[in-house]
């Protein structure tokens, strides 16, 4: 059976500095997943530059299948000395995995990773290698279902040195800090966010140190199929309908007249829920046999918003969605736990948007940045006009 990786990570620049001297490199290739995450000496530009050379360099050739013998050569090689150091330096973790859960994983002076399986943190068994005088160790992966693999810069054991913390965040307090919480069943990047949080308020909100969290899982495929607007000609009103409730998976309506179309063809009544959790956002409604019925347009505004927020790397707000409005059990659905996602998107004119500032090409681009912002958390995507 095909299993689904996803990663996501989130990064804390050091205070004053514009660049973060940490870097995550991802390829996917076939169906193995390669995730570098590398940490550059010092901090700013020099620093960034040292990992973000390390991350790509590594990332390619591993993903390539380049041995790891090689890859250390060619980033001692590559990478350029400090003047005043006379080093060339940047830690790494090396993530190579496919779509079974069994890979590897290479760390380079980066904190040891943390493996999550059924809600319990647990180490990795480690073979020390030296490859040209650097001890590098490897870690065979067999991940399963809904386990997690996290990754991190020093930052994060740094967290509250001298202030909050007087030893830093050990890594026993991070792994008890995860299993005293319900991140578990969180996609990878709010398990990221989550922990990167934390070391962020142990900072007091002023790092003092580069940090980065990566994380990545393993999941079960989960479809789903989002309808958005009526075609262009109402005699295929059923066709367009029936093809729409013919796949597997969860089925999302979105905007008035589907939901009155999807509705019609099933012989049921679209039972509009009058509760406002959100001012900004339209109640939601409900039709039997369809997982979520919303509105449209303003709804997709407010999910594009959301999902700008969800694909950051530095933003700190939850990544979770645990309020009820429309928007909220969209991204829940679609960030969270969706894998495969297939738009269809009728393109007829609605007549109740003549007046208003809403047209038939901006809903096209909402669904297609909507889309492009899928792409990027990782998601597979299709989007069928009509």
């Amino acid at each position: 059976m095909s299993l689904f990786l996803e990663t996501g990570y989130t990064s804390l620049n050091k205070k004053d500095e514009e660049l973060c001297g940490d870097k995550v490199e991802t390829i996917i290739k076939d169906d193995q997943i390669t995730l570098v995450l590398a940490d550059g000496l010092g901090s700013g530009v020099k620093a960034n530059i040292l990992a973000t050379l390390t991350s790509k360099i590594l990332c390619t050739l591993i993903a390539n299948q380049v041995s790891i013998d090689e890859c250390i050569e060619t980033i001692i090689q590559s990478l350029p000395v400090c003047k005043v150091r006379k080093v060339a330096y940047s830690t790494f973790s090396i993530i190579h995995i496919n779509d079974q859960g069994h890979g590897y994983l290479f760390e380079f002076d980066n904190p040891q990773a943390i493996y999550i399986h059924h809600g319990s943190c647990k180490d990795l068994n480690r073979e020390s290698l030296n490859i040209l005088n650097k001890v590098v160790y490897k870690s065979e992966l067999n991940l399963s279902v809904n386990d997690h693999l996290l990754i991190m810069s020093d930052g994060a054991i740094h967290a509250g040195v001298g202030s909050t913390l007087n030893f830093g965040w050990q890594r026993d307090d991070i792994k008890k800090y995860i299993e005293n919480s319900d991140i578990d069943t969180a996609s990878a990047r709010a398990l990221a966010w989550f922990v990167a949080k934390a070391c962020h308020d142990l900072y007091m909100g002023i790092p003092g140190d580069d940090t980065t969290i990566a994380a990545i899982k393993v999941k079960r495929i989960e479809k789903v199929d989002l309808l958005v607007g009526p075609p262009v000609d109402k005699d295929n009103d059923n066709y367009y309908v029936a093809r729409f409730l013919n796949n597997d998976g969860k089925k999302i309506v979105c905007g008035g007249t589907s939901s009155q179309i999807v509705a019609r063809y099933l012989n049921k009544e679209v039972k509009t829920l009058f509760d406002y959790p959100d001012k900004d956002v339209p109640p939601i409604g409900h039709i039997e046999g369809i997982d979520l019925t919303t509105e449209g347009v303003l709804t997709l505004k407010r999910l594009l918003e959301l999902s700008k927020r969800y694909l950051s790397i530095s933003d700190l707000n939850d990544k979770r969605f645990k309020a009820k409005d429309g928007a909220s059990l969209l991204a829940d659905m679609l960030f969270e736990k969706a894998t495969h996602i297939t738009f269809y998107v009728g393109q007829s004119i609605n007549i109740a948007h003549q007046n208003l500032p809403i047209d038939i090409s901006m809903k096209i681009k909402l669904v297609e940045s909507l889309a492009n912002d899928l792409r990027q958390m990782g998601k597979r995507i299709v989007v069928n006009y009509d």
